[in-house]
């Protein structure tokens, strides 16, 4: 349940029903948002005297919450939440559409450098590439690991940009705060909860993508292990279904993006190189999601996709980058919003 505070209560109000929360065995969630406070009582409800929270002083009303993920839902909290990255503090889930490119893993100093360049005179928020690579053969490029968190590092320094790399380890999450702004969980660790759970006791962001075949329910749910653990910066991110199709890598199910942002309020982004897997549907793919109201893309942006070490097929140049940031902008406006 919720307990919707009245406006203009005050901050004493809310620490005596937080109070009452906690004295009924109930884990308490608050949201300040811009007009009244909300306190989303998480746990077994049954021996709960709703009445005695009711009755306290600044308490409107209280609500039931009727969708599985709680604090993730748009029935706790109704404005969308935005969420800052980077030193610079750019924002995402906002008025404004962020893009984040780069490679898909850090392959060398050299490599990485010039594209993060090439990525921010192209107007970008922020710069992915992959330190540690989880792949599907383990003959596979496996990622410089420590010494590619450090490149990243240096990236950072020089372009501004804010730095985005996967973790796939519990043991790797400390090391991988140190030098990047938002942690990424892979499709393959959507439902790794200790993985999950761990990331919720950090306070950076983190963007979590779905699985390859997750509905949209286990989706807000995966969220909401983050959420529950404490960390509330939770960016989601539709990167494509495994369905019968062979001629994409993925099926990018962009239905998805306006169903969450009517069911959550975390900014939603979409990663539409993993969505097809072909370099040549990517800006499409860019345009049809901005247009269906996505916070953000995940772009793959290699500046020689032929001899990339992993996802060279849907990596875009930076030359591509540069002429789809245009065409972003001209459609983010077309809808109200910036790019």
């Amino acid at each position: 349940m919720i307990v919707i505070m009245k406006p203009g209560a005050s901050e004493q109000d809310v620490c005596h029903v937080v109070e009452l929360v906690k004295d009924y065995g109930l884990k308490e969630h608050v949201i300040v948002g811009t007009n009244r406070t909300v306190i989303a009582c998480l746990g077994d409800k049954r021996n709960v005297d709703k009445g005695a929270i009711e009755n306290a002083a600044g308490v409107e009303r209280i609500v039931p919450i009727l969708a599985p993920y709680k604090i993730a839902s748009r029935e706790v909290k109704k404005e969308y939440t935005q969420i800052k990255i980077g030193d610079k503090g750019f924002p995402l889930g906002g008025k404004k559409v962020g893009v984040i490119a780069g490679p898909c893993s850090v392959e060398n100093e050299t490599q990485l450098l010039q594209t993060a360049d090439k990525v921010a005179a192209a107007g970008c928020i922020g710069l992915r590439a992959g330190a540690f690579k989880p792949r599907t053969s383990p003959y596979s490029f496996q990622g410089l690991g420590v010494e590619g968190l450090k490149i990243l590092g240096k990236a950072k320094e020089q372009t501004g940009l804010a730095v985005i790399t996967e973790v796939v380890a519990v043991e790797h999450i400390e090391i991988v705060a140190e030098y990047v702004d938002i942690l990424q969980i892979g499709a393959r660790n959507m439902q790794h909860y200790p993985l999950l759970e761990a990331l919720g006791k950090i306070k950076k962001p983190v963007l979590l993508k779905r699985g390859m075949s997750a509905q949209l329910d286990e989706f807000l749910l995966a969220a909401e292990y983050i959420i529950n653990a404490g960390n509330s910066q939770v960016i989601l991110c539709e990167r494509g279904i495994r369905t019968f199709e062979e001629y994409v890598r993925n099926t990018l199910a962009l239905a998805m993006v306006p169903e969450l942002k009517e069911k959550t309020h975390l900014p939603v982004v979409v990663d539409p190189s993993h969505g097809t897997g072909h370099a040549h549907l990517v800006p499409a793919m860019c345009r049809a999601a901005v247009a269906a109201g996505a916070d953000g893309l995940l772009i793959e942006c290699h500046p020689d996709p032929e001899h990339a070490l992993s996802d060279g097929a849907q990596s875009i140049t930076p030359q591509a980058l540069a002429e789809l940031m245009q065409q972003i902008k001209a459609i983010a406006k077309a809808i109200g919003r910036d790019a």
